[in-house]
């Protein structure tokens, strides 16, 4: 399932970026964080494919978006100039980001190469 997140719930599950100054990843397992707006059409070309994507890796990773109207705290947090901007945040290491809605094939390569999902 394709859960929104707030600044709270970020800190949370994702990062603290408030607290911490390295990247420190929070979360159990690999996630990808959509950073996208209601209005932008390359961002609802995406909402379907992550909603498929989040079904078929249950369990392997999660699927997060942020909506960067309401989470403007979140999205100058990270520097998101343009939408969809998408972070893809392995278990170790440091997260990627992508920008533009990209194809399901390109997701399940990055979640292979980047998250070390299959």
């Amino acid at each position: 399932m394709v859960e929104n997140l707030t600044v709270e719930t970020f800190k949370e599950k994702v990062f603290d970026y408030v607290n911490k100054k390295e990247w420190e990843y929070s979360g159990d397992l690999p996630c990808i964080i959509d950073f996208y707006a209601d209005w932008c059409g390359p961002c609802k070309t995406v909402a379907p494919i992550l909603e498929e994507l989040a079904k078929e890796y249950d369990g392997k990773l999660k699927i997060y978006k942020v909506n960067t109207e309401e989470q403007q705290e979140l999205s100058a947090a990270f520097g998101i100039k343009s939408i969809p901007s998408l972070l893809f945040v392995p278990k170790d290491g440091a997260p990627q980001m992508a920008m533009g809605a990209l194809p399901k094939d390109t997701f399940k390569s990055a979640f292979k190469d980047v998250l070390n999902v299959e």
